[in-house]
């Protein structure tokens, strides 16, 4: 039975600029807990944006002040957009402007510089935080012609084959371990966190019996 959770926020819809739009949206999960986006069935991630910042990423510096180079400007108090989400999330897990590990979810340090994904061109001047303000946006209603980028970029990582999945659940194998181990690439975890995914039983074992059939 799918759980249904409901959102009262700022829907954010992509024309010719971002307008926003007041709306109460229905957000549903399937018995498994992936999150369901009627246009997007490629899309299942199992964390919310609330939920990944809530559980503790990014060192507490998602959010911060920043100077975006693709927006060619100085930003801040961009969280604000979806302030009825941090209701109860203190400012050291949304805009610290020194990372912390101790306040991530497994207490290591996870990922790389946003001058780093600029140079790479991985961040596109609509969402110069990156990836997780799209999905902020995403999650709101928003659609746009980021978006088949944005989500095949997840599924690299994060998705049933994706590359930061399948390296978890190879080593949760190999130390014959269980799938919510957090001992076990505690790193890894945190990464998929950031991507909003995390390891769920079900997943676990569909992946390890595909694994299994492929030795024979």
């Amino acid at each position: 039975m799918s759980i249904v959770l409901l959102f009262s926020i700022t829907r954010l819809q992509f024309r010719k600029e971002l307008k926003p739009v007041r709306a109460a949206i229905t957000m549903q999960r399937d018995a498994e807990g992936r999150l369901l986006f009627d246009d997007r069935p490629d899309f299942r991630p199992n964390l919310t944006p609330r939920e990944i910042f809530q559980l503790g990423s990014f060192g507490g510096t998602y959010w911060r002040p920043i100077h975006s180079s693709v927006a060619g400007k100085e930003l801040s108090d961009q969280h604000l957009e979806f302030e009825e989400w941090w209701e109860g999330i203190p400012n050291s897990l949304l805009t610290s402007e020194v990372y912390d590990k101790s306040v991530n979810r497994f207490g290591v340090k996870s990922g790389t510089s946003l001058e780093m994904w600029e140079s790479k061109g991985w961040i596109r001047s609509e969402d110069p935080y990156g990836w997780v303000q799209w999905y902020c946006r995403f999650f709101t209603g928003r659609r746009g012609p980021d978006d088949d980028r944005q989500v095949k970029r997840w599924n690299s990582f994060a998705g049933e084959r994706g590359r930061f999945r399948s390296q978890l659940i190879k080593r949760v194998i190999a130390r014959e371990a269980s799938f919510d181990d957090v001992s076990v690439s505690p790193v890894i975890r945190q990464s998929l966190q950031h991507w909003g995914y995390r390891l769920t039983e079900a997943d676990f074992d569909k992946a390890a019996l595909r694994l299994w059939e492929k030795s024979f």
